[in-house]
């Protein structure tokens, strides 16, 4: 018994399938999602993307639950657009932040008055600017969003310090 699932493709955004692998675009971004899933079948009929499994036990469902989260995380993403907000905060030395897009990094200055700076890598097609005592990074790929603002939170962990003490760092505050 084969179980199968479709999902609209809103307005503004184009899908296309080949294999395994779904492409999105829109205004936004393009997003690239490759789904190795030996029995998972994606198929594009009009306006819609048909997501069939081979049968109707838990895990089957689960997965087919599972890619049409990211399917919609896709074309939100490709149509609005992701964001994450991250606070500077620091007690005593100021963080300045400076952003190298054409390396993709960014670097973190002064953090605990080191001389060396912190480097944050930026993954994929991900923009991030710095507002003041905030960093905003955003794209059309909910996960590369996520990775790039974690990456930037995890490069100012302190270690070996009394977290209650030593708050100095780079911190999500929101989307």
């Amino acid at each position: 018994m084969v179980r199968e699932e479709r999902i609209a493709v809103p307005e503004g955004v184009v899908a296309s399938v080949e294999g395994k692998r779904v492409k999105v675009s829109g205004p936004k971004g393009t997003v690239t999602m490759t789904f190795e899933i030996p029995w998972l079948e994606l198929t594009a009929e009009g306006k819609e993307i048909v997501v069939r499994v081979p049968l109707e036990r838990r895990k089957h469902k689960a997965m087919l639950g599972t890619v049409q989260a990211h399917l919609r995380n896709a074309f939100k993403g490709v149509k609005e657009g992701w964001s994450q907000r991250l606070r500077i905060v620091y007690a005593h030395f100021p963080i300045s932040v400076k952003v190298e897009a054409d390396k993709k990094r960014v670097l973190i200055l002064n953090f605990l008055g080191e001389k060396a700076p912190r480097v944050a890598e930026i993954v994929g097609d991900v923009q991030v600017r710095v507002e003041g005592d905030e960093v905003i990074v955003e794209g059309a790929d909910k996960y590369e969003v996520g990775q790039t603002a974690w990456n930037i939170e995890k490069a100012t962990r302190i270690k070996r310090r009394d977290p209650r003490v030593f708050q100095d760092g780079i911190y999500r505050v929101g989307a």
